[in-house]
């Protein structure tokens, strides 16, 4: 017998800082979900899946770009009042491998771009505004 009145639980998320030249990428979200802020590469830690697979498939999959010196960082725990939802958000520090990122998923980014971490564009998204109030700097 299941329980229907289970109340809702913490997702996991998944942020690539994804730098290249002492820069980080960036996209403009759009969609329900922090539209219109800026936010990093990534999304759900899949069942079963690593933290490290997930930041390689969502970076892929979202700007086309491959990961170089994958590494991990720090977390947040953000709650989204408006939504009802919770995350915890699992950073992944990276190099950008070659090429240019590409917008390839236009419903959920209005484009990439290569931000100095000291000059983020904003509003940022929760769990970046997170991460930069706590004091974090990529190395």
């Amino acid at each position: 017998m299941s329980d229907t009145t289970c109340p809702p639980v913490p997702r996991i998320g998944v942020g690539v800082i994804l730098m290249r030249a002492g820069r980080v990428l960036l996209g403009e979200r759009s969609g329900a979900h922090g539209a219109g802020s800026w936010a990093l590469p990534g999304g759900h830690l899949e069942f079963g899946e690593g933290v490290e697979d997930c930041a390689r498939r969502e970076t892929l999959e979202e700007t086309g770009l491959t990961l170089l010196n994958l590494r991990r960082g720090p977390w947040s725990n953000d709650i989204f009042e408006a939504e009802g939802r919770h995350y915890v958000t699992l950073f992944m520090l990276a190099d950008a491998g070659p090429g240019e990122p590409q917008r390839l998923e236009p419903a959920k980014c209005r484009g990439w771009q290569w931000h100095e971490w000291s000059a983020l564009p904003q509003p940022l998204f929760a769990p970046l505004a997170t991460l930069v109030a706590s004091g974090f700097r990529p190395a």
